[in-house]
């Protein structure tokens, strides 16, 4: 390997070592945005105990200082994700978080689930893919001009078609495999996405509120996971961190056909071994 090379990937492992520049919330400001409310403490979980500041007529109270090193941890973990190619889904059905989340995760190019939950999506993705096909030929029909062959009742049909599955598929429409990880709003309002998810070893980052078991989550947020606010700035910085690695990435990608030019002589997979270099 040339001198270049050997700089290169000294210097991208480097990069995936360094903390997330996303400023994280001061203690206050989670304060305001209710992050340290939890449920009533009849309701909690046990294993949510050491995130657990106190109670407070009846109501349990997150430790925020708990919830900043987590945060921490876990912003750092889906800006290497995105660093490296991986790509999140952002999961949020829950009424008061379905905007939220589509924008979060619009806003870091990331594809989203906010109706609901598609059967399968984790335990089945070929039929998804098939979905997704059918979907995009659909659409094709429509721009093209092409639905005019059928007949005045199939179009009608086949637009009803489409527009279930602009409500439904619109926010995976570009997912062309299984996604690397999950980003869940609320670990226990989306149990079929986290019975998916762990049944095939897929990363969940999630917020965990008092009364969820933390344990169903690879990287947690202690915090309310019902307060629009609180939904809003984790499922920010979340966003916020990923593209920070999805920049990096694209730095990375643009470098290769350089350094592809600087050491033509050996194979580019012999120099570039993107889950070796995460």
């Amino acid at each position: 390997m040339s001198q270049e090379a050997v700089i290169w990937l000294i210097q991208a492992k480097a990069g995936n070592k360094e903390k997330n520049m996303v400023k994280l919330p001061t203690l206050l400001e989670m304060l305001k945005a209710g992050v340290h409310f939890g449920h009533q403490t009849s309701k909690w979980h046990p294993k949510m105990k050491e995130y657990i500041f106190g109670a407070r007529n009846g109501v349990h109270i997150m430790d925020l200082e708990r919830t900043s090193v987590e945060l921490e941890k876990t912003l750092n973990y889906v800006k290497t994700l995105a660093s490296s190619g991986k790509v999140i889904l952002f999961v949020g059905t829950k009424q008061q978080s379905r905007v939220i989340i589509k924008k979060a995760a619009q806003a870091c190019g990331m594809p989203y689930l906010t109706e609901r939950w598609i059967g399968g999506m984790l335990t089945n993705f070929s039929e998804v893919k098939k979905r997704l096909k059918r979907y995009h030929e659909l659409e094709g029909y429509f721009a093209s001009g092409e639905i005019e062959k059928y007949s005045k009742k199939e179009q009608l049909m086949l637009k009803k078609d489409l527009e279930k599955m602009n409500r439904y598929l619109t926010g995976i429409a570009d997912l062309k495999e299984m996604p690397d990880a999950l980003y869940i709003a609320d670990l226990r309002y989306e149990k079929t996405a986290v019975a998916e998810a762990n049944r095939m070893a897929v990363p969940i980052v999630a917020v965990t509120d008092s009364n969820v078991n933390p344990n169903k989550a690879s990287y947690i947020i202690p915090g309310n996971d019902d307060a629009v606010n609180s939904i809003k700035m984790m499922a920010d910085l979340i966003s916020a961190s990923v593209s920070e690695g999805c920049q990096e990435w694209e730095k990375k990608q643009a470098q290769l056909p350089q350094l592809k030019k600087v050491d033509a002589g050996q194979p580019a997979r012999k120099v570039f071994k993107k889950d070796e270099d995460v």
